[in-house]
């Protein structure tokens, strides 16, 4: 496995190690002990979620305010563009953004550490998305930034997502109160 540290400090991109042969493949998706020799934080992770989208959704950008989530975010199905913005007040990055993509075939991984907001655009036809995070959800909790944010310079692959009414209106990161944004630890 490789694991690559981004231009986002926290932020980790990872190559797992894949074993493929004519019957297909094996990868370890995560092994704390190993995850860990490589460089990974020692968390702990308490909720998996499994989302499924077709073509053209656009996802986000989500946060939670008071019970901000880690998360390591990988595609089983398909192919997305993915996006963490660094949104912790203090950090020397904030408001920075990092895009990459996740399939199916390269099987690569995003480490997103609480105090990131997060958001994908899907390539496929479906594609099926699937995160470990160190946090619970919580609805009440939940905020986001608008996904055009021009400050953000997201160079986003497609003009017209398809986006659900919350995600629609999100306001810019400027327009975010500093004191409902997390703080750099």
């Amino acid at each position: 496995m490789k694991i690559n540290q981004t231009k986002l400090s926290g932020l980790l991109h990872i190559e797992p190690k894949v074993f493929a042969d004519s019957r297909g493949f094996f990868l370890e998706t995560y092994n704390k002990q190993r995850y860990m020799e490589a460089g990974f934080p020692d968390v702990d992770f308490v909720q998996d979620n499994h989302s499924r989208s077709s073509k053209g959704v656009l996802r986000g950008l989500h946060f939670q305010r008071n019970h901000p989530q880690g998360k390591l975010v990988q595609v089983a199905t398909g192919s997305v563009f993915d996006v963490a913005v660094d949104i912790r007040v203090g950090s020397p990055t904030f408001g920075q953004s990092y895009g990459c993509i996740l399939s199916e075939e390269n099987h690569h991984q995003l480490w997103i550490p609480s105090g990131f907001a997060h958001g994908f655009c899907v390539l496929s036809e479906i594609a099926d998305f699937c995160y470990k995070c160190t946090d619970y959800y919580h609805p009440d909790d939940e905020a986001g930034l608008l996904w055009s944010d021009a400050v953000l310079s997201i160079d986003w692959p497609l003009e017209s997502p398809l986006l659900s009414e919350k995600d629609k209106m999100y306001a810019c990161l400027s327009n975010i109160p500093k004191k409902l944004l997390p703080s750099y630890q």
